[in-house]
Parts: C-alpha cells; structure tokens; sequence
C-alpha cells in the first residue's frame, strides 16, 4: 500500500477518516462523491477530486462509503470494472448491494482487477461462490465491530428514537420522506 493511489467513492465522515489513515503509508489520496469536498478538507486530507472513470484509471485500491440508495444499487457493475486497472483492489465496507457481485467474480476471472476485499455483500449472508478464491478477503460484515463503535451506534439509535418522540427529526435519518408533520 506504502505509496499508491488510494480512490475513495463517497467522501463523507467514513471515506474522510479513511483518507487519515491512507497518509500513515503516505498514499495519494483521490476521492469522488456526489457533492466535492470543500478545499480546506481536501487540503486537510491531502485528497484530490476526480470524476468516477478518471478515479478508477488511477487508483491501486478502490475503497467504497456510499449509503446503499436506488442510484448506488450495483454502482459496482462490469463497465466500472473495465475502467480499473489490472492491478487494482476493490474494497467494500459500505453495502453488499452497491456491488453487482457476479460481474465482481467475471472481472476477478477475467484478470480485469486484482482482487478484492469485501466485508459486506450482495445477498447477505450468503456470499457468492465465485468470491470463495485467493485473490479476495472475505470478512464477516465485522469492520465496525469494536467495543466503542458499536457503543456509539447504540447511543446514537436511542438519541434518534428519544429524538422522534419527542417530536423533533432524528439527526440520522435516510428516509425523511416517512416522517408524519403536523
């Protein structure tokens, strides 16, 4: 890793605190999203925006963060593989859904990419056997699995239930379209 390209997709509070930890092997960090960091966080980051295709031609490691919404369903599909390089990794600790699994294990086949790290998938919890090969690490959805992130996931589901009774909008909502208003 000392050194490469790192492309994270979706630029948020997770693919931004990949990107610290992407300058302890001093990668260059390039990202895309659908709304552009502002300057002082690329600066901060030491990250560099590019368009999805330009993204993909550069990076050694593909690190995917986007919420799993109707336009990232299969983000992830044989064109986007075409794009990377023969010698790229695709990691995805976002949804299993935002990559189109059997076109994953054509391009694998296909010595289109590297391999793959997935720690989330498709058609959880099963995992599609084409994936079951050396060139991928398969891990049991677990990478948010510390004692004190999953502590602070609990603390913020209850503040957002305490939030909706208490008629206000839970700060983590994804579908504000259900909320009832007065």
């Amino acid at each position: 890793m000392w050194g490469k390209a790192l492309g994270i997709v979706g630029f948020g509070r997770i693919g931004r605190a990949v990107a610290r930890r992407a300058s302890g092997f001093q990668m260059m960090v390039i990202y895309t999203d659908a709304v552009r960091a502002p300057e002082a966080v690329e600066k901060e980051l030491k990250a560099e925006f590019r368009e999805m295709n330009a993204l993909l031609a550069e990076a050694d490691f593909v690190s995917v963060h986007v919420p799993l919404l109707p336009e990232t369903r299969g983000l992830f599909n044989a064109p986007k593989f075409n794009r990377m390089k023969a010698t790229a990794f695709l990691i995805n600790t976002s949804r299993g859904p935002v990559v189109d699994e059997a076109a994953l294990v054509a391009a694998l086949e296909g010595g289109k990419i590297a391999g793959a790290g997935l720690d989330v998938y498709e058609n959880e919890p099963f995992i599609h056997p084409g994936l079951k090969r050396t060139n991928v690490v398969l891990a049991p959805h677990v990478a948010s699995a510390s004692l004190e992130t999953r502590t602070k996931m609990a603390c913020i589901a209850a503040e957002n239930v305490a939030a909706l009774f208490a008629g206000k909008r839970p700060a983590n909502i994804l579908n504000p379209e259900t909320l009832k208003t007065p």
